[in-house]
C-alpha cells in the first residue's frame, strides 16, 4: 500500500502543474483588435438602447374618470387653457451625428418641416469615421418647441445624436464667394440684366436712322442721343484711361474691404472680381452690408459650421491663491 500511496504522488502533482499552467494561460493578455465594424443604422439604436438614459418612468395604471359633460367640457376650455407662450424666437445650433447612409437628410429634414421649421442652414459631411457624418442645422424657434424637436430627432434610427450648441462656446465658421462689380454702381443694372439680341438690333437700327437724319442736328449730335441714352451700360464724355483708373480704384477699395475681413481676392475679371472670405455669420453679413453699394452680381454661401471649444483651465499650479494661514514650526520660537 505504501509503494501505491508513493506511485501515484507525481501523477497528482502533474495534474496539478497542468491546471496550473492553463489558468496562467487564460489570464495571459489577448493582442488588441480594432473596433467593431459598424453594419447598418440599427448600431445607433442599439447604442441608444444601451446608453444610460433620463427617461421618466411609466406613469401607473389608474382606472379612467367619469365623461365629462358639455358644460364642464366649454368651461375647462374657456378658462384652463394656459395662454400662448410668449418665449422669444431666437437662433439655434444643432449638431446631429448620424450614420452615412441614403435618405438619412430626407428624414430629418421631413421632422424638421412637419413641425414648420425654417432650416436657415444645413451643412452634411462624412466626419473622421467612415461610417458617420455630421449635421450642422441652424433654426429660429422657442427652446421648448426646439427641443422637443431635437428630441424627436435623437429617437430616429440613423441618429447617434442630437447636441444643442446654442449656449455652448463654439467656433463658428462659414464660407462666402461673392462676385462683386468693378465698373461702378451705375453699371451694375446692366451686368445683371445684360441687352438681349433682339434689343441690341433694334438700338443699332434707330442709331442708323439717326445718323441718316444728323443733317435735322445742327450740332452734328444724334437727336436719340441727345435725348434718352441709348446705351444705358456705357458712358459718354469718359477716355478710355479714365475707365482704366476707376477700375483700379473700385478693386483695390474691394480689395481692402476683404482683407479687413480676413478674406482675399481669388479672380479678377474685366468687369467683376470674386472674393473669398471665411468668417463668422454676422462677419459674413456686415461684409456683404460694406460691398452692396459696388454691386454684387452673385453670392453663394456654404452654410454654418461648428464645433464646441475645449474648456481650458485658468489656473496653473504656479498661480494658484497661496492660503494666508501657514503652518508655524514651533521649534524655530524663541522660548516663553
Amino acid at each position: 500500500m505504501l509503494t501505491l500511496r508513493t506511485a501515484h504522488r507525481p501523477l497528482g502533482l502533474a495534474r496539478a502543474f497542468a491546471t496550473s499552467a492553463a489558468r496562467a494561460a487564460d489570464k495571459a493578455p489577448s493582442p488588441p483588435t480594432g473596433p467593431k465594424p459598424i453594419d447598418d443604422s440599427t448600431s445607433a439604436l442599439d447604442y441608444k438602447m444601451h446608453k444610460p438614459s433620463r427617461r421618466l418612468a411609466h406613469l401607473a395604471t389608474m382606472s379612467h374618470p367619469r365623461a365629462a359633460s358639455a358644460e364642464e367640457a366649454v368651461t375647462n376650455i374657456l378658462y384652463n387653457t394656459p395662454p400662448p407662450s410668449t418665449e422669444p424666437f431666437k437662433r439655434h445650433l444643432l449638431n446631429c451625428l448620424v450614420q452615412n447612409e441614403p435618405g438619412v437628410l430626407s428624414r430629418v429634414s421631413g421632422i424638421l418641416a412637419g413641425r414648420g421649421f425654417n432650416i436657415d442652414s444645413l451643412v452634411v459631411c462624412q466626419t473622421e469615421i467612415r461610417d458617420l457624418s455630421r449635421m450642422s442645422i441652424v433654426l429660429k424657434g422657442q427652446d421648448a418647441v426646439i427641443e422637443q424637436a431635437r428630441k424627436q430627432l435623437e429617437d430616429l434610427v440613423p441618429v447617434w445624436a442630437v447636441l444643442d450648441y446654442t449656449n455652448t462656446s463654439v467656433i463658428e465658421r462659414e464660407l462666402l464667394l461673392c462676385k462683386v462689380s468693378i465698373l461702378g454702381p451705375e453699371f451694375a443694372d446692366a451686368q445683371l440684366n445684360p441687352t438681349r439680341d433682339d434689343d441690341l438690333q433694334h438700338r443699332e437700327e434707330a442709331l442708323v436712322r439717326t445718323f441718316e437724319n444728323a443733317g435735322e442736328n445742327p450740332g452734328g449730335l444724334p437727336s436719340a442721343i441727345a435725348g434718352d441714352e441709348l446705351y444705358p451700360s456705357r458712358r459718354r464724355g469718359i477716355s478710355a484711361s479714365e475707365a482704366l483708373i476707376s477700375k483700379n480704384l473700385h478693386l483695390g477699395a474691394i480689395k481692402t474691404l476683404a482683407e479687413q475681413f480676413g478674406g482675399r481676392v481669388v479672380d479678377v475679371a474685366e468687369e467683376s472680381a470674386i472674393v473669398e472670405l471665411t468668417a463668422k455669420s454676422s462677419r459674413v453679413e456686415s461684409f456683404l452690408g460694406l460691398v452692396r453699394p459696388f454691386g454684387i452680381l452673385e453670392a453663394a454661401r456654404s452654410g454654418v459650421m461648428t464645433l464646441p471649444r475645449t474648456p481650458i483651465n485658468p489656473y496653473t499650479e504656479d498661480d494658484l491663491p497661496v492660503s494666508s494661514t501657514e503652518e508655524v514650526d514651533l521649534s524655530l520660537l524663541p522660548p516663553g
